[in-house]
């Protein structure tokens, strides 16, 4: 059987970290967890239920998930996120890889769960994610806060397996809220360290087209108040990441 690490970043996740190790419980052969100095428990839980556990200085979520890789046991390796744990039917899916492993990596599904409620529309589901691949193949790439994995070859010898991810993301809206000023500003910057520019089309059509496209064509209408509330955010996302890149030219003119 083939041996598989699971790898983790993360920084104050003592609400979500042990459901996710528990997810992993009989799947994997080795759990490691790379910590940015956490200052909650999320050092004691994770030391409670047997992991590896390594403080290492966070320098973007890219960086930091690469160097991730380089502390597991096995080449072979499952990413999570703190937030996130496997349900049944994807454990049963990678465990049946572990005896016939023939992919360079493998996609699968994530269903998040917002204050409460499962979305399956909004363009937040099936949000296909390659989380399981053989890391002498590829490497976490995008634009922070954004990562997404790459591998070199393209995704010409990958596969699609049955099973979902489960994303607890936001647990209130006014977490939901915090999250998106805190990463349009690091998206901003790294648009505006690549010599991207804003004008009216990214303030004003940018924003209203995100929410008639993910509220109306791809049915988010469909997730009720909550559905609302998601399209409404994310297109205030779109907004935010403009206005701050904007200023930002501003501030260099």
């Amino acid at each position: 059987m083939l041996p598989l690490s699971a790898v983790i970043i993360t920084f104050n996740e003592e609400k979500n970290i042990a459901r996710c190790l528990d997810s992993l419980i009989g799947i994997v052969d080795d759990v490691v967890v790379i910590d940015s100095f956490s200052t909650d428990k999320t050092e004691e839980i994770c030391k409670s239920k047997g992991v590896r556990f390594i403080q290492h200085v966070f320098e973007g979520h890219i960086q930091q998930k690469n160097w991730a890789i380089t502390q597991a046991k096995f080449p072979h390796i499952l990413s999570l996120d703190a937030d996130e744990a496997l349900d049944e039917t994807l454990k049963q899916s990678i465990l049946l890889l572990k005896n016939n492993w023939q992919k360079d990596g493998y996609y699968m599904n994530r269903l998040t769960n917002y204050c409460g409620k499962w979305i399956r529309h909004c363009g937040w589901y099936p949000d296909k994610k390659l989380r399981l691949w053989d890391s002498r193949k590829g490497h976490w790439t995008g634009t922070n806060p954004h990562d997404k994995y790459e591998l070199l070859a393209g995704d010409n010898n990958t596969e699609h397996i049955k099973g979902d991810i489960l994303h607890y993301s936001f647990y209130t809206i006014e977490q939901h809220l915090k999250q998106v000023d805190y990463f349009t500003t690091i998206s901003s910057k790294a648009l505006f360290e690549q010599g991207k520019k804003a004008n009216a089309l990214h303030l004003i059509i940018n924003p209203a087209v995100k929410f008639f496209r993910d509220y109306i064509f791809k049915l988010g209408f469909l997730d009720g108040y909550f559905g609302f509330i998601v399209c409404k955010i994310s297109a205030k996302a779109t907004y935010l990441k403009y206005a701050k890149l904007k200023a930002l030219l501003r501030m260099k003119a």
